[in-house]
């Protein structure tokens, strides 16, 4: 009788909602791949194609190791992009490049203090453009310079609020009233303006920054750098401050209530110009300090390392419900755990596809994200 019930609800389903339950079928079959790779259980099937495999405890532990660096990363950055989209009304497609911002300027500082007497100042601050000293040579990383590091990240944080505020008062504020379309627009040009005047600055080439010598430990089979630790302890502590920043201070609820209803909230008297600044300045701080780790992780810094981004942290928005601040962190996770976890199956060139093949299903059962927008900021 229950199987029967179970065969009838299945084809229901089928009939109803043929993509769900062929979305369920196949995560089913990957879920008992994956559990036979990590048995060793190997199972021939047509031609030289086999069921599961070998797949150590190492590697998966690294994969996901991995999808939680990413993860963080992707929600970090996505915090700013959803207040910006909860509280000003639009898609800020400029935000990638406020992570490239962040990123360069500063990897700028942090290399001028830990190669300080080693190379020429000029060298230093626009992240070797060119030939010149190496970055061992300049030593900077956590385990040989960690103030140099810090300095860095505060200087990456402070440098693309300025960029962002100046953006704000420059071309958004005077076109608030002119909708989110407009402002959506306005902010395509804005990327590529900022773009480019990085690229201009900056230079086009692809360049290491960070020092290869490094200190690493091995945790469960997992080995994990000290640039990737203090990617995780940054980026969580971050994280944490924002949660109590929004839940427990005048600020946090002022932002909230406008995320809920603009106007309700200016005629209650909450000081709406201050909040939108307050937008910008937190928002583009999580911004740039996301890039700079983004940078201390990999190790390259490139001028549209921040475009490339932006698609994966718009998923990760957009997934978790774009407007909640929790929604971007959950679907950063995802993403993150998507894009890395995949690697079992499919070459690294089609992860990004695997990691939006997620967002997809999703949003086709569930459009509001998994934490329903902005009624969650």
């Amino acid at each position: 009788m229950v199987a029967s019930n179970t065969i009838d609800r299945g084809r229901t389903l089928l009939r109803e909602q043929p993509v769900l339950a062929l979305a369920g079928v196949a995560g089913a079959v990957l879920v008992l791949d994956l559990l036979a790779r990590l048995a060793g259980v190997e199972v021939p099937l047509v031609g030289d194609r086999t069921f599961g495999g070998s797949l150590g405890m190492g590697r998966f532990g690294g994969l996901l190791w991995n999808g939680i660096i990413v993860g963080l990363i992707f929600g970090l950055a996505g915090i700013g992009l959803s207040m910006t989209y909860s509280i000003l009304n639009f898609a800020n497609f400029s935000h990638g490049d406020l992570v490239t911002t962040g990123a360069f300027t500063g990897w700028g500082a942090a290399l001028l203090v830990a190669g300080w007497g080693v190379a020429d100042v000029g060298h230093l601050l626009l992240v070797r453009p060119g030939s010149g000293a190496n970055p061992n040579e300049i030593g900077a990383s956590i385990a040989q310079a960690p103030l140099s590091i810090l300095i860095g990240a505060a200087v990456a944080a402070v440098a693309t609020v300025v960029v962002a505020v100046a953006i704000d008062r420059a071309v958004y504020k005077p076109m608030r009233d002119r909708g989110g379309i407009a402002l959506l627009i306005a902010s395509i040009g804005v990327a590529l303006a900022l773009r480019y005047v990085i690229q201009f600055v900056y230079g086009s080439r692809n360049r290491g920054v960070t020092s290869t010598q490094d200190v690493n430990a091995t945790v469960l089979g997992i080995t994990i750098d000290l640039h990737e630790a203090t990617l995780v302890l940054v980026a969580a502590g971050l994280m944490l401050g924002m949660h109590l920043m929004l839940q427990r201070t005048k600020l946090g609820k002022a932002m909230r209530a406008m995320a809920d209803n603009k106007d309700l909230a200016l005629v209650t008297g909450i000081p709406t110009e201050r909040v939108v600044t307050a937008t910008w300045v937190l928002g583009g701080a999580l911004a740039g300090v996301a890039g700079y780790l983004y940078v201390l992780e990999r190790g390259t810094i490139e001028f549209n390392l921040g475009w490339f981004l932006l698609l994966f942290i718009f998923a990760a928005v957009i997934l978790g419900g774009i407007g909640s601040i929790y929604g971007a962190i959950a679907g950063g996770f995802v993403i993150g755990f998507v894009h890395e976890v995949s690697l079992i199956w499919v070459p690294s060139d089609f992860n990004a596809a695997a990691a939006f093949t997620i967002m997809i299903l999703v949003l086709l059962y569930r459009p509001q994200g998994l934490f329903g927008g902005v009624t969650t900021a």
